[in-house]
């Protein structure tokens, strides 16, 4: 199911970004300025994002779908370190299979200079302020999830939170980092397209990002004051994780 849910995250990169970015697309020739096509690929993602999260799988595994994400919740002793093994190794898998999908879909649009299989890569200003840029936007992401997941009121929009994140990120942060937080999303994007002098930046960014919001929430409430691993608990799905409900 994680494999699954990230895969469907990246064909749903892919395909718009190529609907928004490539020369030959209606949508693009419409669209002329690019903070605007930002607004609609954020708005695409975050509802992905959103869908994903409520889905059945989503309910089921927890939609982490992220190795930052289940590396932190192992961190905070939610997740069983056989479980974030496979977990961690699935996501990359799923992300990488989502790509080569979107590629059998696409045919060459996908590798086109405009479209790049949606990779993320730093802005004109360079390495390091994309770094620090995914270290902040992880660590508001995974503070946000772990204030609103252990919230009893809130709990139940703490994915509707996550893909509101993700919307704005991409309309507003992207053209600093490309906007990932997430390193199996980000090596699914660069093993086709062959970009790899940057990998570094989102491999260690998102998880310092949001192990230090794992820090900063324990430091505030406490380590018992953390529920579940879940993003969404309010179902009936089984869970696997060191659950407090």
């Amino acid at each position: 199911m994680e494999a699954a849910e990230l895969g469907l995250f990246m064909i749903s990169a892919v395909m718009f970004t190529a609907l928004l970015e490539h020369p030959g697309s209606p949508l693009r020739a419409s669209i002329p300025h690019p903070i605007m096509r930002r607004v609609l690929m954020g708005l695409a993602m975050g509802t992905t994002a959103v869908a994903i999260i409520y889905s059945p799988w989503g309910k089921r595994s927890g939609a982490h779908f992220n190795p930052s994400v289940t590396l932190t919740f192992l961190r905070l002793g939610k997740v069983e370190p056989a479980d974030a093994l496979y977990y961690v190794s699935f996501q990359f898998l799923g992300g990488l299979l989502g790509v080569v999908l979107a590629r059998a879909l696409l045919g060459m649009i996908a590798a086109d200079p405009s479209v790049r299989y949606a990779a993320t890569t730093p802005g004109p200003l360079g390495p390091l302020p994309a770094f620090a840029a995914e270290t902040l936007i992880s660590f508001l992401l995974m503070l946000i999830v772990l204030v609103v997941s252990n919230h009893r009121r809130l709990a139940r929009l703490t994915g509707v939170c996550a893909g509101v994140l993700v919307a704005v990120y991409i309309t507003f942060e992207a053209p600093i980092s490309g906007m990932s937080m997430n390193p199996a999303r980000t090596l699914a994007s660069a093993l086709p397209a062959h970009i790899f002098s940057d990998l570094w930046i989102y491999f260690l960014a998102p998880p310092l990002g949001m192990l230090l919001a794992a820090q900063s929430f324990i430091g505030l409430r406490g380590a018992r004051a953390i529920a579940c691993a879940k993003l969404h608990h309010q179902n009936p799905a089984r869970c696997i994780f060191r659950c407090g409900y």
